[in-house]
């Protein structure tokens, strides 16, 4: 028996094949998912540490470097008292407290810090001025880094204003 020129199943087999010539040549454009949380380095040079004593009436210079794998995205420090012993603190070590007191004027701040868009790496700076009349004590200073993606890390560092 002899096959017979079938045109429908020519046509069939000829847009398969031509289905996964076109299909095969497609990139597969898969978009990596940021999973990395952004880093706040301890160095040397950052301002301030652990246990830091900072004086009213002056200004100093808050000072970190900060990565992220992708895109860093925005960043904020925030200063208030730790007057009740609350904590928040990332560090190891801790500091000499004072007795627990009832704040009459506590120095409180709480700023963006801007860091330029496309970066991977940043030294961050900021001026930061304490009142001669706040109150003296035990202070936390919080650093707050997203990235783009949105993943945040926090350091919670111990200061002392006097």
């Amino acid at each position: 028996m002899k096959n017979k020129f079938n045109p429908v199943k020519t046509v069939f087999i000829g847009l398969c094949a031509l289905s996964v010539l076109l299909l095969s040549n497609c990139k597969k454009e898969t978009e990596d998912i940021d999973t990395t949380y952004p880093e706040i380095i301890s160095s040397a040079t950052s301002f301030p540490q652990q246990c830091s004593v900072i004086k009213r009436g002056e200004t100093f210079t808050f000072k970190t470097q900060v990565s992220d794998n992708v895109e860093l995205g925005s960043m904020s420090i925030d200063i208030h008292n730790n007057f009740d012993h609350h904590s928040h603190s990332t560090e190891v070590n801790s500091c000499n407290m004072e007795a627990i007191k009832t704040p009459v004027k506590p120095f409180l701040l709480i700023r963006e810090v801007s860091i330029p868009a496309g970066q991977k790496n940043y030294e961050a700076t900021a001026l930061v001025n304490v009142p001669a009349d706040v109150d003296p004590g035990d202070y936390h200073f919080l650093i707050r880094i997203t990235d783009k993606a949105g993943w945040q890390t926090i350091k919670g560092i111990s200061i002392k204003i006097n």
